[in-house]
């Protein structure tokens, strides 16, 4: 998918990491999340002994997995609590 829009490029390249660490199943188990957390976020969330009860606030069906949808809402709220470190005061 060829796009211009730096947004939408944006969308695409948090789709294909999902993607990256879910695998076809389409879903993160703890672990992954680990990884994922570790490998891609590192600069906005510090590993440490929350990933429990992030987890745990994530996974709103308590499948024990994140998908996609849940996912996203990490992803927003990340970038929520970041907003201000981009925003001149």
């Amino acid at each position: 998918m060829q796009t211009d829009s730096y947004l939408e490029s944006s969308m695409i390249t948090i789709i294909q990491t999902f993607h990256k660490y879910s695998g076809q199943k389409y879903k993160l188990k703890k672990a992954e999340l680990k990884q994922l957390i570790n490998n891609e976020m590192n600069h906005f969330i510090m590993e440490n002994d929350t990933l429990d009860e992030l987890f745990a606030d994530l996974d709103q069906n308590k499948d024990l997995e994140i998908d996609f949808k849940e996912f996203i809402a990490l992803i927003a709220m990340v970038t929520s609590a970041c907003h201000e470190l981009f925003t001149l005061k």
